[in-house]
């Protein structure tokens, strides 16, 4: 839940003149006499023409206002460890190198919201709330993660009971590789939708894994399974142009199955949620902007998995692709720095605004060699932070 709901509303202070005859100052008594007809005249024209001023005033600062800039970001900060709390612990201890190194890196992009995948959960959020003040955000959310989610059930289908395969989404323990979210702008938690409970089952016709032609899952297995393999939220924003939403999500990886396919269909349909929401067929719907951010572990050009699942959200009209890119031009749209020669460099984190947004700028944080904030980059995650700078 969201730890840091304020209120804060921004509002314009009141303009009254401050005549002379009015000010309580020494030999400044009220005077009493009534004004002249002829300054009366010209008190009238002077409050009109402060009036016409005043209000054009107010009118450049809306559209000024309605003009700002903003940052948001996607970042798989790796930031999980092997049992819980312990996350806590690093971030609290002030040396660790990996907490340090994303923390500089997110203060270094400077997003005035960024979306964090691989960041253990716990039930209070007392990491994140930590990680959050050392980062400069004054308003976050996270809620509980599939990942780890014990279910009791062999869902891999390996014979065993209690693995990490076995929970709702891949996990050593409940919130372990969880997600969350940051942001310099008031988050509305209580109209948060969050899909993360939603069956693989239900979804309009899911791609259910299938092997030698009959069903991969058992029925007991559909009943649990859901489909989000961390969790699919859509967090309302109160940002500086009005609300929007974020839509975020990260997807399991496309691998580590077998021939029937089940982490690469998995993969697909929760991709393809995103559309699927947006066709109505899922949740409520949204009336203002949103932006989707996440680690969809898929590349459109290269690697394993469903492909089209990614390609057809990146053509889908109602969302823009700015393409971010690196620093240096080697490295193209990539994102994540992976083991060569497989699976190598990829592109796999998103940031896509809604098409009511005008994007003025975008990239990839991914330092040339010789920068010093490579060494930076590379202690934080194999993953690089993605930010596009929208306004509307």
């Amino acid at each position: 839940a969201n730890l840091d709901l304020d209120n804060e509303r921004m509002g314009l202070p009141s303009c009254q003149h401050d005549y002379a005859r009015y000010r309580d100052e020494q030999d400044c008594g009220h005077d009493r006499r009534e004004t002249p007809p002829h300054l009366c005249k010209r008190g009238r024209r002077w409050r009109y023409a402060t009036g016409l001023i005043t209000g054009c005033i107010l009118l450049l600062s809306a559209q000024f206002l309605s003009a700002e800039t903003f940052r948001v970001a996607t970042y798989n900060t790796e930031l999980s460890r092997k049992g819980p709390g312990l996350l806590l612990r690093d971030i609290a201890s002030g040396d660790d190198p990996q907490v340090i190194a994303v923390l500089d890196i997110i203060k270094h992009a400077q997003p005035d919201v960024i979306a964090l995948q691989g960041f253990d959960y716990d039930l209070t959020n007392l990491a994140l709330r930590l990680f959050a003040d050392q980062a400069g955000y004054p308003h976050i959310f996270a809620a509980r993660p599939n990942t780890g989610m014990a279910t009791g059930l062999d869902l891999n289908g390996d014979g065993r009971l209690g693995g990490p395969n076995d929970a709702q989404g891949y996990g050593r323990f409940s919130g372990h590789r969880g997600k969350a979210v940051m942001s310099k702008f008031p988050i509305n938690a209580a109209k948060v939708q969050n899909f993360s409970a939603l069956l693989w089952r239900v979804v309009p016709y899911p791609s259910l894994p299938v092997l030698n032609g009959k069903p991969f899952l058992p029925a007991e297995v559909l009943g649990t399974q859901r489909l989000p393999n961390t969790g699919h939220w859509i967090v309302p924003i109160d940002g500086p142009n009005g609300p929007f939403h974020l839509m975020t999500f990260h997807a399991t990886p496309p691998v580590f199955d077998g021939p029937e396919d089940r982490n690469g269909n998995r993969n697909h349909d929760e991709i393809r949620l995103w559309q699927q929401y947006l066709d109505g067929h899922v949740g409520e719907p949204i009336a203002t902007p949103f932006v989707i951010t996440g680690d969809a572990n898929l590349d459109p050009n290269t690697g394993e998995g469903r492909r089209r699942a990614i390609i057809n959200l990146l053509a889908d009209k109602r969302v823009q692709d700015a393409k971010p890119r690196g620093d240096s031009p080697t490295q193209d749209t990539d994102t994540v720095d992976w083991s060569e020669p497989r699976p190598g460099n990829m592109r796999v984190d998103y940031v896509l605004p809604s098409v009511e947004w005008t994007i003025t700028d975008s990239g990839v944080l991914w330092p040339q060699p010789n920068d010093p904030l490579a060494d930076v980059a590379k202690t934080a995650s194999r993953h690089h932070l993605v930010w596009v700078d929208i306004t509307r």
